[in-house]
């Protein structure tokens, strides 16, 4: 005979939106169940980028000054063209973007971030290795069926199983992401031999082509650790795993002719891992009655803009405040969370597929100044 268990807010997946919304659902006084098909919880992953939009929603979750004592807080944010290293756009960070945001820009390695969420998450709340089969609702719930023939009823189910949802699926049917063309390759190098270079900027290095970049940033403290995102076209290679092992000479293949700075951080890519990235195009709608989708599960995006993490915490934000305010009707509240955020998100996701954010002198306001706890919020649906 099958199990039954109840909750007030069923969360598919444990990755970086699914824990944001599990902390701020259960800081607004829900009972929350998160389900996460894999065993344990991962580690992969390197740098990840965090903009004050993002930070914002990581203060309001609590785990801020965690994150601040490890993080490093770039001084700017620099375009460079790629051959003679010229100067496109410098955005001034630290002290004077806290100042004009409400938050620092934080890079840290993604383990750290996972690790602080993960420490704030209510006790007993994730069932790791419990694989979603199946996702109903009817007119007083919605429930979960699991793989082992369990089953989950709940007010509410939100999708925050990545790009390949099964919760997107069962509300929306089956389409598959599509391959971009490019791969990128990520590294982390050790900076010591680099102390002849400035590293302190995040800088963004502009191929002769759109598929051509580097990305590089401090992801600690002390400053003793660069990560490195590049990507390169590459039609026939279309392997989404993280952990596929690439190779240096690939990277110094496909950038020769960058600047000598450029090829001096692609030097100490010594272990370089290797993936293809796929892209979504927006959705006309994230939620079905009281079933809804949050982070790349609706939105999922190519990294140039650096707001795919930044958009799965802003929706746990306000997803929270959502149904905070909703008193019994959940599924307007998650009607109203979607029209909160799907316009923002899908900007967001077409302005990250044109990959020209910041190449030129830009007014970042309307993305770094977005504050997710207190933007106003749409009239309640009905």
């Amino acid at each position: 005979m099958s199990s039954m268990t109840e909750v007030d807010i069923a969360i598919v997946g444990a990755g970086i939106g699914g824990m944001a919304a599990a902390i701020s659902l259960h800081r607004a006084g829900f009972t929350v169940g998160v389900y996460e098909q894999a065993p344990r919880f991962g580690r992969v992953g390197a740098g990840i980028n965090l903009t004050p939009n993002a930070v914002k929603v990581l203060d309001g979750l609590g785990v801020g000054a965690v994150l601040r004592g490890t993080a490093y807080e770039p001084t700017s944010r620099v375009s460079r063209l790629w051959d003679s290293g010229q100067e496109t756009s410098r955005l001034e960070l630290h002290a004077q973007g806290e100042r004009r945001y409400g938050a620092p820009q934080l890079t840290i390695h993604r383990a750290d971030l996972l690790s602080a969420l993960e420490t704030a998450l209510p006790a007993g709340a994730v069932r790791l290795g419990a694989k979603v089969a199946g996702v109903g609702q009817d007119g007083r719930q919605a429930w979960l069926e699991l793989a082992d023939g369990s089953r989950v009823a709940a007010r509410a189910v939100v999708g925050c199983d990545g790009i390949h949802s099964v919760v997107r699926e069962a509300i929306a049917g089956p389409e598959a992401p599509r391959f971009t063309g490019k791969v990128a390759f990520r590294s982390i190098v050790p900076t010591a031999p680099l102390a002849r270079y400035d590293l302190t900027p995040t800088t963004k290095w502009w191929g002769p082509d759109a598929s051509s970049q580097i990305f590089t940033f401090l992801i600690d403290r002390g400053q003793r650790e660069l990560f490195v995102f590049a990507t390169v076209p590459e039609t026939e290679w279309t392997h989404e795993s993280w952990s596929i092992q690439g190779h240096k000479d690939e990277l110094l293949r496909a950038y020769a002719g960058f600047h000598e700075e450029a090829l001096a951080i692609l030097e100490g890519c010594d272990v370089v891992l290797k993936t293809a990235l796929y892209a979504r195009d927006p959705m006309a709608r994230w939620t079905h009655g009281r079933v809804t989708l949050l982070g790349d599960a609706c939105h999922a995006m190519l990294p140039f803009m650096a707001q795919g993490a930044a958009m799965g915490l802003e929706d746990a934000a306000v997803l929270s405040r959502c149904l905070g305010q909703a008193k019994d009707d959940v599924p307007a509240a998650l009607l109203r969370y979607e029209q909160a955020r799907l316009e923002r998100a899908s900007r967001i996701q077409r302005g990250s597929l044109q990959n020209d954010w910041l190449r030129s002198d830009t007014n970042a306001d309307w993305v770094y100044g977005y504050d997710a706890w207190t933007e106003p919020l749409p009239e309640r649906a009905h």
